[in-house]
């Protein structure tokens, strides 16, 4: 919520609770409790819970309630977990997701915790192998001394590769002041930084089909933006 500028959003995850342990959250409801940004058209976001002491209080089933009402409520649901294996929204969300994503950096003490304590101890646990997660690789402009690169990391992860980002400087200062939608908005090439990961993954998803079945005005654009490009 902080990089999108919203100190203090009006809906988050612990608030839909209640909703997703009685099971009367429906995609309707969802769909009034999202943000939506002003400058990024039909994105909505539902702002996470803010409360970490209170993660243990989620039950699997209050994930998958919100899960289906996503799927109900969006054309594409992306679960952003962070770094957090030891809860339910996490495993569940990764239990049902149709791709998964290890993000990480060149830095070892990085991509080593990553695949060891979340993916390779927690994920183990309830079915999920690391060769199932596809590796992005965060790579600042100039790597810094001592980073590896996406083979290095591939091998010791056991993560097929993905995509590798090389973002900008201006990436993190648009974090930091909660403008990262407006930066995204305001020239093509600053949300091109992005290609390496967009692209290929509107292929796997096959939204050119999707367009032909369902009227989209906002991903019609999108895919004559991207086809233009290439």
């Amino acid at each position: 919520h902080l990089y999108l500028g919203v100190d203090k959003p009006h809906v988050t995850l612990d608030g839909l609770r209640p909703e997703l342990r009685a099971g009367t959250l429906t995609a309707d409801k969802l769909d009034r409790y999202v943000y939506r940004s002003p400058r990024l058209g039909s994105l909505s976001v539902l702002f996470g819970n803010l409360a970490r002491e209170q993660a243990e209080y989620y039950e699997p089933d209050d994930m998958l309630r919100l899960l289906e009402a996503s799927r109900q409520a969006f054309d594409l649901t992306v679960a952003d977990v962070s770094a957090y294996w030891d809860n339910a929204a996490t495993v569940c969300a990764m239990k049902q997701a149709d791709e998964r994503f290890l993000v990480t950096t060149g830095n070892l003490t990085h991509f080593q915790e990553d695949i060891q304590r979340w993916t390779g101890q927690v994920g183990g646990m309830f079915g999920i192998a690391a060769d199932q997660f596809k590796l992005i690789l965060l790579q600042a402009s100039h790597r810094s001394m001592g980073g590896f690169g996406m083979k290095e990391i591939r091998k010791e992860t056991g993560c097929p590769s993905f995509a590798e980002l090389k973002l900008v400087e201006s990436v993190h200062l648009q974090l930091d002041s909660g403008r990262l939608d407006e930066w995204l908005a305001a020239q093509d090439k600053h949300a091109e930084a992005f290609d390496p990961v967009a692209n290929p993954l509107l292929r796997r998803l096959d939204w050119e089909e999707r367009l032909r079945r369902q009227d989209r005005p906002w991903l019609r654009r999108l895919m004559f933006h991207r086809r233009g490009r290439r």
